[in-house]
């Protein structure tokens, strides 16, 4: 074995290809890192001049991945690849993936729609797929949710452009429906009085549309009174809370008794 050709080899290939080689990592290690910064300042650039940020961020992602992949190939050509073969592989394991991932293509699709038909945007809470929260991010393929107690949930597009949402951040209003049960012996329209006294007092309740406050079912064992009010969409769950403890507070000073499951039983003797 004769060393001197194998090292004499290797110099050889390192002083050729090795640099290349080198110089395109080094290359598309800063070319990353700049793309990853173009990509920041279109979204900063954006909410500064008050884009949408559904958009501006989706399309700051799509950027991102598309200038890098342009990168690659460069650098792919460069290093001394044949890329006509290697657009020939990509092609031909393009299809075999796309066979693979219906699923993701499905979501890809799903994210294309979403932004299209706009049924929700960044900072809505929403509710789909059995799951609540705010729109942190709208990717291409899934939707990041932050729940009301801080978890992070990604929904795939697919299923959540084709399922139901509910958007609570759409109106400015909403309407809060509330039932408070009295028992048969308590006067109901003592009740009334002070439930339309509550509710007017809540400086947090609109006056227009009126609050609605009428019995609404003769239950097993209460007079049910049903409230409904509307109020702004950022005040809901305060009113809702506050209004509960006013008036658990008022009618036991006014002796409104709420009743709880009340069962007769008769014993019958032979």
């Amino acid at each position: 074995m004769d060393w001197n050709s194998i090292l004499n080899s290797i110099v050889s290939w390192a002083t050729t290809a090795g640099v290349k080689i080198l110089i395109a990592l080094v290359v598309m290690f800063i070319s990353f890192k700049i793309v990853n910064l173009i990509a920041r300042r279109i979204v900063k650039s954006a909410e500064k001049k008050h884009a949408d940020k559904t958009i501006m961020r989706t399309l700051a992602h799509l950027v991102k991945i598309g200038l890098k992949i342009v990168i690659g190939v460069c650098l792919v050509g460069y290093v001394g690849i044949d890329t006509s073969g290697l657009s020939a592989l990509v092609a031909s394991l393009g299809v075999c993936i796309g066979l693979a991932v219906n699923g993701a293509l499905a979501n890809l699709a799903g994210g294309v729609l979403i932004i299209l038909t706009r049924p929700f945007r960044i900072d809505d809470f929403i509710e789909a797929q059995g799951y609540s929260g705010t729109v942190e991010e709208i990717n291409i393929t899934n939707t990041k949710l932050r729940t009301a107690d801080n978890k992070t949930i990604y929904i795939p597009n697919g299923p959540l452009s084709s399922g139901s949402v509910v958007n609570y951040s759409m109106r400015d209003t909403r309407r809060l429906d509330e039932v408070f049960a009295i028992s048969y012996a308590a006067d109901f329209h003592k009740a009334k009085k002070i439930l339309s006294e509550l509710y007017e007092q809540n400086e947090l309740v609109m006056k227009d549309p009126a609050p609605f406050i009428r019995i609404t079912e003769h239950a097993a064992s209460s007079i049910n009174i049903t409230v409904r009010v509307w109020v702004k969409s950022s005040d809901y769950w305060t009113v809702k809370f506050d209004m509960l403890e006013a008036v658990k507070e008022k009618f036991d000073a006014e002796g409104i008794e709420i009743p709880f499951n009340q069962l007769d039983v008769h014993i019958k003797n032979d």
